[in-house]
């Protein structure tokens, strides 16, 4: 016995009843990336983009139900250039395009400002700015995933003072909210331990000649220079360190600690330039070289300094959400402070500010234009 085809219009429809259903059990979860995309820090903030995306592309393969759901994660990225006004213009358009996680600020100028944007729009950020005042704004879904600038500074006067056996120092930052913070607590540090302060000198994140301010410092005779600031003008800085005979050490926090310090001035930082970087190398053990590896063959290039980091807390992001049973931001950053996670860069658990207990710091000299671990803090 046969029965009569069903009219092409039921067929059509019931295909359209088929999509429509499976549209509706999926949750669509907007990930938001605000970093450096252009500009002297854009290979930083590609590569924290790299490590955004990564976790996203896992995530998504291992497709998290909750509440009947499964998540679909997508990555929203905004250049906001390390300003502090196209910042908080790119956290606005975040938050109104109702993303609910955010990856980032990379710079603590735009961080501190921007968490205000992000906390009014319920939003949950993971940044890497190391100012303290970035988790001193009362905002409890504001998460800092690595070291701050009292643990990052005070890491290399400790090194400065014990290790290098300095008696005097000179400082020079960038006036920058990230470049003065580490550097007064390097400061501060530093003059707890004993060691004289010769000089205090400023410059600003877009300056390349420093041949005065260095040349002010050679005649205090420091035995180690603290900068407080970022690679691009560090390297040059180094370089012109050794033009005037400078023989002191160039010392500075985790944005010293990129590969692009080596390419930038590849004939000046070797043994020369200190810096702590806070996390660990992509060759510390057998997790983190099969991250490199993995990083290298998706994106073609091995991760700089805070791709990993961004990577470990986009994870953490999707296992709170699937452990904790919820997408609500709130809800997920309480999760978050209550829980730990294994990442790539070790253990991640918070304060109840939102500062990541025991990060680790690890100080680094350069050998061949890398980065070389040298202990561990």
């Amino acid at each position: 016995m046969q029965f009569p085809s069903l009219p092409s219009t039921l067929v059509a429809a019931a295909a359209l009843a088929c999509t429509a259903s499976a549209f509706a059990q999926e949750q669509v979860i907007k990930i938001g990336h605000s970093g450096p995309l252009s500009g002297p820090n854009t290979f930083a903030g590609r590569d924290n983009d790299n490590g955004v995306r990564l976790a996203v592309e896992e995530l998504n393969a291992r497709k998290i139900n909750v509440g009947g759901k499964t998540l679909k994660f997508e990555v929203i990225s905004e250049d906001d250039q390390c300003d502090a006004k196209t910042g908080v213009a790119a956290a606005q358009k975040l938050v109104d395009s109702g993303v609910k996680y955010v990856m980032g600020p990379y710079c603590s100028g735009v961080a501190i400002p921007a968490s205000r944007v992000y906390d009014g729009g319920g939003t949950l950020v993971s940044t890497v700015g190391t100012n303290p005042k970035v988790t001193q704004g009362g905002y409890k879904s504001v998460f800092r995933i690595i070291a701050s600038d009292s643990q990052i500074g005070g890491s290399m006067a400790a090194y400065a003072a014990n290790v290098l056996k300095a008696k005097k120092v000179g400082v020079i930052d960038d006036r920058t909210a990230f470049g003065q913070g580490v550097a007064e607590e390097f400061a501060k540090e530093a003059q707890k331990l004993g060691l004289t302060i010769v000089g205090r000198e400023f410059t600003s994140d877009k300056s390349t000649d420093f041949m005065a301010i260095l040349t002010s410092l050679k005649a205090k005779q420091p035995e180690a220079v603290f900068y407080g600031g970022y690679a691009p003008q560090a390297a040059p800085m180094a370089r012109q360190m050794k033009q005037l005979g400078i023989t002191a050490k160039l010392l500075g926090g985790d944005t010293l600690c990129s590969p692009e310090m080596g390419k930038l001035a590849p004939d000046a930082v070797n043994d020369f330039v200190y810096c702590a970087y806070a996390g660990m190398l992509m060759d510390a053990n057998d997790t983190t070289k099969a991250f490199r590896d993995k990083f290298k063959k998706r994106f073609g290039q091995n991760p700089d300094v805070y791709g990993p980091a961004y990577y470990d807390q986009v994870m953490f992001i999707g296992e709170a959400m699937a452990k904790g049973g919820s997408i609500d931001p709130a809800k997920v950053a309480e999760w978050m402070r209550k829980s730990t996670h294994q990442g790539v860069l070790g253990e991640y658990s918070y304060d109840d500010k939102g500062n990541r207990l025991k990060a680790p710091t690890v100080v680094n000299t350069f050998k061949d234009g890398k980065p070389t671990p040298l202990s561990s803090q």
